[in-house]
């Protein structure tokens, strides 16, 4: 979907330093916050979206995508199902 497999393994090397545009870094950082520390969230960090440029509704995308995959996630988690082969550990 990048359409750059440079850029792909940077950031599945490091999404840290793979030299990330502003908005994409601030988006990541803001998931890796609510995927870990959801309780956490603050106003400020929507700010921090809209100050690289995202929308309100690019905002509730990146929410709700994020959501499904933590709930999907768990859902196989709890029913026990295995993780694919190509999926590293």
């Amino acid at each position: 979907m990048l359409g750059d497999d440079e850029l792909l393994a940077a950031v599945e090397a490091d999404w840290r330093s793979a030299g990330l545009s502003a908005p994409r870094r601030a988006m990541l950082d803001y998931v890796v916050k609510l995927t870990h520390r959801p309780g956490d969230m603050e106003a400020a960090d929507v700010d921090a979206l809209r100050t690289v440029g995202f929308s309100d509704r690019d905002v509730l995308d990146i929410v709700e995508v994020t959501a499904y995959y933590a709930y999907v996630n768990r859902i196989a988690d709890g029913l026990g199902v295995p993780t694919e082969d190509w999926i590293p550990e």
